[in-house]
Parts: C-alpha cells; sequence; structure tokens
C-alpha cells in the first residue's frame, strides 16, 4: 500500500499545503512517493525529496506542465495512478481542480476536504459548514482525495532522503491553454499560510475605515488582512481576503476578529485558529461563542489603542 501526493510548486520551491497533505498520506499507511510536475522544477523536485515521511520524488518534466494546467497534470497522474492505493491532492483551488478529473477518469469516487484518516479506508470531514463531521468509508481499489490542510500539521520540510526518479512526461492535452495571470503583490504573509490573521466584518462600514482600523494593527502584528463575506460583498476588501465557507479556509495561530458578527459561513473557515480574539459592541453575537478572548467594545476605539500598545 502506497500513497502518491500532487505536490503544489512554483517550479523552484514546494508550496506548504504540500507538506499537510504529506502528513494526511502517511497517516493512511505505507510509503508516501510525491509527484513533481513542472518546468525545469529540478529544484522543487529536490525540495520534495528533503520533506520528512516521503520515501520517492516522481520528477516529471516538461513545458505543458509550466503553469499547471489541470489537463496536463491529470493525466501525468493518471499515467501512475495503478501504482498507487491512495492518490491525494491539497483541498486548494489546484488541488479541486486535478482531483475530479483523475477521479472521474478512474472511476471512482472522490473523498473531499478531509480532515482526520481513521484507517485506510475511512475517513472524516466536515459537512454542514462544519456543524458536523461525516465519516466516509471507501471500498474503492484507488481513493482519491483532497485534504483540507488545517486538519493537519504540516511535514517537517527538511529532514529527509527521498530518491529522485525521473518519469516519462506525457504529451500536451491541447485541451487548454495558459493566456496569463494577473497577481495580487503584497507584503503581507498569504492569507492561509499566515500565522496571524486580522479579519474586519461588515460593522467597519466602509472601505476606508477598513483599511484605516485594520492595517496599522496588521503591520504591527506582521499579520495577513481577511474578511468576512459581508465586508467583501459591501466592497470593503477584496474577494482574496475572504474567510469563510465559500472564502478560504483558515488556522493561523492567532485570529483577531473586528467587527464580525459570526454566521455559521464565516465560523466554518477560522474556527481551527489556535487562539481566537472577538472584538464586537454586540453581546450577543455569534463570534463569542467560539472566541478564546471576547472584548465587548467599540471597535473604532479598541483597535486604535491595541495598535498604539504594540
Amino acid at each position: 500500500m502506497t500513497s502518491l501526493v500532487i505536490a503544489e510548486h512554483d517550479n523552484a520551491s514546494i508550496k506548504a499545503a504540500t507538506l499537510n497533505t504529506v502528513t494526511a498520506a502517511k497517516a493512511c499507511g505505507g510509503e508516501v512517493h510525491v509527484l513533481v510536475a513542472g518546468a525545469n522544477a529540478g529544484e522543487a523536485a529536490k525540495a520534495a525529496a528533503q520533506i520528512a515521511g516521503v520515501s520517492k520524488v516522481i520528477h516529471a518534466d516538461g513545458a505543458q506542465f509550466e503553469h499547471g494546467l489541470a489537463e496536463n497534470v491529470a493525466a501525468q497522474v493518471l499515467a501512475i495512478a495503478s501504482n498507487y492505493s491512495h492518490i491525494l491532492f491539497p483541498a486548494t483551488a489546484s488541488g479541486k481542480n486535478i482531483a475530479p478529473r483523475v477521479a472521474a477518469k478512474l472511476d471512482v469516487a472522490q473523498i473531499s476536504d478531509i480532515t482526520k484518516v481513521d484507517s485506510p479506508d475511512t475517513f472524516e470531514r466536515p459537512i454542514y459548514a462544519g456543524n458536523a463531521i461525516a465519516s466516509v468509508q471507501s471500498t474503492d481499489k484507488v481513493k482519491v482525495i483532497t485534504v483540507r490542510t488545517t486538519g493537519f500539521d504540516p511535514a517537517a520540510a527538511t529532514g529527509g532522503s527521498a530518491a529522485v526518479e525521473s518519469a516519462s512526461a506525457v504529451a500536451d492535452s491541447g485541451k487548454s491553454t495558459f493566456v496569463g495571470a494577473e497577481i495580487a503583490k503584497s507584503d503581507r504573509p498569504e492569507l492561509t499560510a499566515a500565522k496571524i490573521i486580522v479579519s474586519g466584518g461588515r460593522a467597519l462600514g466602509s472601505s476606508e475605515k477598513f483599511h484605516e482600523v485594520l492595517e496599522p494593527l496588521a503591520d504591527k502584528l506582521g499579520a495577513a488582512i481577511g474578511a468576512s463575506r459581508a465586508a467583501v460583498d459591501a466592497g470593503y476588501a477584496p474577494n482574496d481576503f475572504q474567510v469563510g465557507q465559500t472564502g478560504k479556509i483558515v488556522a493561523p495561530q492567532l485570529y483577531i476578529a473586528l467587527g464580525i458578527s459570526g454566521a455559521i459561513q464565516h465560523l466554518a473557515g477560522m474556527k481551527d485558529s489556535k487562539v481566537i480574539v472577538a472584538i464586537n459592541k454586540d453581546p450577543e453575537a455569534p463570534i463569542f461563542s467560539v472566541a478564546d478572548y471576547g472584548l465587548e467594545a467599540d471597535l473604532f476605539t479598541a483597535v486604535p489603542e491595541m495598535a498604539g500598545l504594540l
């Protein structure tokens, strides 16, 4: 029984979500192999070989993998799928794009967004916005799985000494073409990887106040900035900032919720945070039910005071 993890990378380094997925793969039992499909991605393959618990890295190199197009990566996975009992992807935009293609071609059911491995054929995943946990058992010969990375600790990025094996790259499928990417650049940490997140809600009242109140505190803490769906829908913050069931799932060491009521959809995206601090002037706000520390106060007064103390 051997598991295959599909690495997320930028052709030079391995992305953090891969480390959490390796931990999930180790829990499935047996050896863990990692597939690095990229263009001139030798450095990424070397980095994958250093991940603790990985016994082999399969490196498929070709220009058709440079941008991680789902059709091409899925074809590469399918070329070696018969060697594995479990194929695991991070439950990221990329993983969720490739995994269903692989599952469909293998004619198996995809097991989505797992947060725990109970046994090699039984897994736990949240349902109803995280208010219930379902146990899913699969009898499929090959389990195709996406892993909610916040449910697993990351494997150590160093300490491993896996062999790197070159694999024949599949041909370009010709089904899709990379046109371009518009990537917002920021000096702040990436939201899903940040250790501290300062998040704002609709109570901030405007885009100007959102940035005026949150940014000084985030700057002092070296934090990423998040937002509730209500704040995003109101235009206070861009979509990339949204935390919640329909946004990004985060689990930082510290999550500070400012003017966020705590709708169930938002809680589904951040309740696994190690420490949650909430500031809200409504004593009945649901956010206080999950907060480790709650302050019933006017955020426009409390937050500048907090920033001034740092």
